[in-house]
């Protein structure tokens, strides 16, 4: 596996159950899931787990992808990123994160124009679509809103983590060694942004 030298957050976290993860989304949502009935919770955790089927298949796939597939797997968690940053724009109430998120937002939107640039050179079409897992834990999460209402280190929780989503995708990305040239390179330096995003988001968390 051909990584960059930038530092990764804590990966052992992947291989634990989908709710230990949700813990990421923050105190807020924590307090939030324990007030739901059982069925809500059962419901939650059934969608949680088909997110993380969905990329366990995924990741079986990887090793003997094309350039081609390898790209257009990674863009659907770009595309996770940019529906899960504008998701926070909308809820935010606080005009400075909310600043921050559009930013993120249009990172994101640049994150995928290339990509799909070099997938458009590979002979394939656009992917604009998201992961099943993403459109699960935003579903999820609107559920939580709706019921416990939302402060901004619930949204700062979540944005952690879909971030360690996208962390983990890049991660398989730069895994594939038919991943060369000027495209590893652009997944390399995208993959050390959103590294930088993460830490930020992890000082700001602290600091609500």
């Amino acid at each position: 596996m051909n990584q960059t030298t930038a530092s990764t957050p804590q990966t052992d976290q992947w291989s634990g159950p989908a709710l230990t993860s949700l813990k990421n989304a923050g105190s807020k949502t924590s307090v939030g899931f324990n007030k739901l009935s059982t069925t809500q919770k059962v419901v939650g955790g059934a969608l949680l787990a088909l997110g993380v089927g969905y990329l366990a298949r995924s990741k079986g796939g990887s090793k003997t992808s094309s350039t081609a597939a390898t790209l257009n797997e990674l863009l659907y968690f770009v595309n996770d990123r940019i529906a899960g940053y504008k998701r926070a724009v909308a809820e935010s109430h606080n005009p400075e994160l909310r600043g921050y998120y559009k930013q993120l937002v249009s990172q994101s939107q640049q994150f995928s124009t290339d990509l799909n640039t070099y997938l458009s050179r590979e002979g394939r079409g656009r992917q604009t679509s998201t992961t099943l897992k993403g459109k699960l834990y935003r579903r999820w999460m609107d559920t939580q809103a709706a019921l416990t209402g939302s402060d901004e280190k619930a949204i700062l929780g979540a944005n952690i983590y879909g971030e360690e989503w996208a962390l983990k995708a890049y991660q398989e990305a730069l895994a594939d060694p038919k991943l060369t040239g000027e495209i590893r390179r652009t997944v390399e330096r995208q993959y050390e942004l959103s590294q930088n995003t993460y830490r930020r988001l992890k000082t700001l968390e602290v600091s609500q």
